[in-house]
């Protein structure tokens, strides 16, 4: 078991990425797990806008400022880039071996059939 997870730290490191990987894949992935950082103010800024409804560009500049703070801190982070990049690989890595999307394997299985 311990071979397999060196064997994969190893891969991990050595894997070359592809253009659309780096550029678009990752950083989207950086988007999502952001905004999951930074929930708190995704919710205030939402609760705004519904509140606002056609004012929102005025009224909800506060929150809108906000969170664009937090977002813009997570995707200059070059530590959070190289997280989501080793989770980005382990996933590719995992799909490579199993041939199952990463969406299909967070699904729960059915417990009867």
């Amino acid at each position: 078991m311990r071979i397999m997870a060196t064997m994969e730290a190893t891969n991990a490191d050595e894997i070359k990425l592809r253009h659309v990987e780096k550029d678009v894949l990752i950083p989207k992935m950086m988007r999502e797990k952001a905004k999951e950082r930074c929930a708190e103010k995704v919710e205030a800024f939402n609760h705004c806008c519904k509140d606002s409804g056609f004012f929102m560009v005025f009224k909800c500049r506060e929150e809108n400022a906000a969170l664009k703070e937090c977002l813009t801190l997570h995707y200059k982070d070059p530590v959070f880039f190289e997280e989501c990049k080793q989770e980005y690989i382990r996933e590719k890595l995992e799909f490579e071996r199993t041939g199952i999307p990463t969406k299909s394997r967070k699904q729960k299985l059915p417990t009867s059939m």
